[in-house]
């Protein structure tokens, strides 16, 4: 009869472990409605005849109960509801793999390939500088000419003498703005990091699903 018994527990666990987390998540709300019930009976009972209270102010518990409830459904739902998108999300980006992207970012990751990107200028630029900033600080300069728009650039590291590496990228226009950076590289993969979606980006690295600008499709490894 023991090993019956547990036998039974162990290939019904999961649905008592359901049922017991679902009765866990109810019982606050249920609890409330009770306890509440009581206290309105309560009031009602014990109130001076001569005396009594205000309908009004019953009716007034009741709504702001109605009202807790609700938000805490609004809560429930939301939660569900993020849950949910967090899984579209991943199987969407999940499709994309293998795929290239453009990435806007302030790093690169250079392995003896050639990278190309563009600099979103905001207006006309007379002259623009790329600046690659290796770990060791030092500074390479890749002169980009004059420019408006998407200003499109190539990195080519045994030209340039560049070492593999992490690099900061940076551009600076003749205007004294700030442009974005895009890189085009290739998504690897996608993985789940608690609560959030994180790409690996091929020359830049792990990259969050709002730095991409852009699916350009799939060219072949």
């Amino acid at each position: 009869m023991v090993t019956t018994n547990h036998a039974t527990n162990t290939q019904f666990g999961s649905t008592s472990n359901t049922g017991s987390n679902k009765i866990v998540t109810q019982a606050p709300t249920d609890a409330n409605k009770d306890m509440f019930t009581k206290l309105l009976v309560a009031q009602i009972q014990n109130q001076d005849p001569l005396s009594p209270q205000d309908p009004t102010q019953y009716v007034n518990q009741l709504s702001q109960l109605s009202q807790t409830e609700a938000l805490q459904n609004l809560s429930q739902t939301t939660t569900a509801s993020a849950s949910v998108l967090q899984s579209l999300q991943t199987l969407a980006m999940g499709g994309q793999v293998g795929s290239d992207v453009t990435v806007a970012t302030n790093t690169v990751r250079l392995d003896g390939n050639k990278v190309n990107g563009t600099v979103q200028l905001n207006g006309l630029s007379a002259g623009t500088s790329l600046i690659l900033t290796g770990t060791d600080g030092q500074q390479h300069t890749i002169d980009l000419g004059p420019g408006s728009g998407a200003q499109s650039f190539t990195i080519d590291p045994d030209a340039l003498g560049l070492a593999p590496g992490s690099y900061k990228i940076q551009a600076k226009p003749s205007d004294g703005s700030a442009p974005t950076i895009e890189v085009a590289a290739r998504l690897n993969s996608v993985r789940v990091n608690g609560t959030s979606v994180v790409l690996q980006v091929a020359n830049i690295g792990e990259v969050d699903p709002s730095a991409v600008t852009g699916f350009n499709g799939k060219t072949g490894s």
